[in-house]
């Protein structure tokens, strides 16, 4: 495959992971300290439409894998583009409570259904192993690439945070149209191998049933989980532990960008080593920059940038590596989006356990944004529940190295 095909491909991800990214990391903040909702009850809509989403992705996988990738995805992305306009725009005289709960499910669906399609259209596109992989990658930092603007465009665009989410929104849209057309104008389409007529209980079943894509659900439940803590906490934490709220957005970049220089590093290591070496590997990175965390306080911002910059560096295998792994089992089984849809059903999980348990547990006990109060238990939920979860998926993939190493 050539350079220019990569990169034509791996495009798309940059508008994508720039709608993303705030769903999951900013509206916490935007509607708690706001005032349109409390701790508690935010906690349950953002777990309630999680939910909700989560569930949606094996049928996406499935509608995905019986037609056109590229027709698909590009009706997905309009709901995934209205939705996020309305999220940070909420209309005065409608409860906010609804107002979330519809437009988060908006941009989620759509997000879902289009990240399906485009995962699984670049493991069709991808030839062998080592292409796929290379697709992986320029995704992945592509996404990147949109995860750091996303984190410091609103507070480029204005002091006010919420102010700046609300006008990041009228970039993020003519950029997702440009990109799109040239992604989608300018790759050949894919098309599914031997399943248009199965059905979705039958294609979900035989997804299921492989043995080898149970083991990596269960390393990617463990490690995912341990993720999606600090994800959901994140902004949380630097207002009130480190006292730095002014600087999440450079710490968000700082940590996104090293992200992105991972990547290349963990696909080489990846070719040479293998991919379930490589991803132990960055899994032990991790869990040795981020053990820190924990002895942090106010004013000491620069050492967690220091932990953000190691620790992006270990995410870089994190969103290639397993991915990777999962694009040559659907190409070698013929349902890669089905493949996909359960697996992005798991990372819908990740996050909403983190949001469903982590939001209503902090409230609940007394801890309240802004005030100071009960940080050590942010603490505890932030750095030492990640890094247990953290060892657990180290065991489980240090056992299951060798059938993770299939390709294809």
């Amino acid at each position: 495959m050539r350079k220019i095909q990569t990169v034509n491909y791996g495009l798309l991800g940059l508008p994508l992971a720039f709608g993303a990214l705030p769903v999951y990391l900013f509206v916490p903040d935007f509607y708690s300290r706001s005032g349109l909702l409390d701790l508690s009850l935010l906690g349950w809509i953002l777990l309630g439409t999680r939910l909700a989403d989560a569930v949606a992705d094996p049928f996406f996988g499935w509608l995905s894998d019986q037609g056109a990738r590229k027709t698909f995805l590009a009706i997905a992305l309009v709901p995934f583009a209205l939705g996020y306009l309305a999220l940070f725009n909420p209309a005065a005289g409608i409860d906010p409570a609804l107002w979330l709960f519809g437009s988060i499910l908006a941009c989620t669906l759509g997000f879902s259904a289009a990240m399906i399609a485009y995962q699984s259209w670049g493991a069709d596109l991808g030839a062998h192993s080592s292409e796929r992989l290379t697709l992986a990658g320029a995704r992945e930092s592509f996404g990147l690439l949109g995860v750091v603007l996303a984190s410091l465009l609103p507070s480029l665009l204005s002091d006010n945070s919420a102010q700046g989410l609300q006008q990041s929104g009228w970039v993020f849209l003519p950029m997702l149209i440009a990109i799109s057309a040239v992604t989608l104008g300018l790759l050949p389409a894919s098309k599914p191998t031997h399943v248009a007529s199965m059905g979705f209980i039958k294609s979900l079943s035989q997804v299921l049933a492989d043995s080898t894509y149970r083991r990596l659900v269960t390393v990617f439940i463990a490690n995912g989980i341990a993720s999606a803590f600090p994800a959901t906490l994140f902004v949380f934490f630097v207002a009130d532990v480190l006292g730095a709220q002014s600087l999440t957005g450079l710490l968000l970049g700082l940590y996104f960008i090293s992200a992105a220089m991972g990547v290349p590093l963990w696909v080489s290591l990846s070719k040479k080593f293998g991919r379930p070496n490589a991803w132990f590997a960055a899994m032990l990175l991790a869990v040795l920059a981020f053990a820190g965390a924990g002895a942090l306080g106010s004013g000491d911002w620069p050492w967690f940038a220091v932990i953000c910059f190691v620790s992006g560096i270990a995410m870089g295998a994190d969103l290639t590596i397993p991915s990777s792994i999962v694009a040559d089992l659907g190409e070698s089984r013929g349902h890669t989006a089905s493949y996909f849809g359960v697996w992005n059903l798991i990372a819908k999980m990740n996050l909403a356990l983190a949001a469903g348990v982590a939001l209503p547990l902090l409230g609940w006990i007394g801890y309240t944004p802004g005030t100071g109060a009960q940080t050590e238990v942010l603490v505890m939920a932030y750095v030492l529940l990640p890094l247990s979860l953290k060892l657990g998926a180290m065991i489980l993939l240090w056992c299951w190295r060798k059938p993770l190493s299939f390709s294809t």
